[in-house]
């Protein structure tokens, strides 16, 4: 999985108008702010209902006021967004198959102690866990 493969998943430069190609322009983008836009895309892409959204990434209240602001999503908000982004990529190229990847995202793992992978994507944490899951997964080791 690449940097470019989550700047895709963010909506690549039509949305976030500007060339993500490195870790750095990623993490520029991400202090920046990214825009509501980006919230779309990855909707628009599958992999991500909007009760997870707005449980994992930003407040249904928030985004409405964002959206009539206006504004850019905030570092944090940002910061998840991606977080939930790089996970879907990384799992869309793990199994090859969005279907298999979001359904594998939705049920209680064994490697993860019984827990929903996708409901790790809370943290920061969770989250490197849920990607340590797949890289096992990648890399033909299933326990």
């Amino acid at each position: 999985m690449t940097t470019a493969s989550i700047a895709a998943r963010l909506g690549g430069t039509r949305v976030l108008h500007d060339e993500i190609e490195t870790d750095l322009d990623l993490i520029r983008a991400l202090a920046h702010g990214l825009p509501a836009g980006a919230i779309d895309h990855v909707l628009g892409e599958g992999g991500l209902s909007l009760d997870e959204l707005h449980r994992l990434v930003i407040p249904r209240r928030t985004l409405a006021l964002r959206r009539q602001r206006r504004q850019a999503l905030t570092a944090e908000e940002s910061d998840r967004l991606a977080r939930v982004a790089r996970i879907l990529a990384f799992a869309d190229e793990t199994f090859g198959d969005r279907d298999k990847s979001a359904r594998w995202l939705r049920k209680a793992n064994r490697g993860l102690a019984g827990n929903v992978p996708i409901e790790l994507l809370s943290t920061e944490t969770g989250g490197r866990l849920v990607e340590q899951a797949l890289g096992r997964i990648a890399h033909g080791v299933f326990a």
